[in-house]
């Protein structure tokens, strides 16, 4: 497998079907960067515009659902997506 981009572009919503998908894989580190920023306890703005290169404070709404989906899918990675990855992605 290769390594994830550190820092790819971030759709506003993240997947959420119940298998990984392409965009998964691509984002594997974006999830991590949301799950250590939630639980160091940043702020949600500076997650949004450090993670997901979205500007809070011009576009709150669109921040705010991108944040929230894509938080979601890291803890559903966190929670159970992770062993799609043992598997190798199949």
């Amino acid at each position: 497998m290769r390594s994830p981009p550190l820092d790819p572009r971030c759709s506003d919503l993240a997947p959420t079907v119940e298998s990984l998908t392409s965009y998964d894989k691509e984002h594997l580190v974006t999830y991590l960067r949301l799950l250590d920023a939630y639980a160091d306890g940043t702020d949600w703005q500076d997650v949004a515009s450090l993670v997901l290169h979205i500007d809070p404070r011009s576009e709150p709404e669109r921040a705010r659902s991108a944040l929230q989906s894509h938080l979601s899918r890291a803890r559903w990675m966190d929670r159970s997506g992770y062993r799609h990855l043992l598997r190798g992605f199949n």
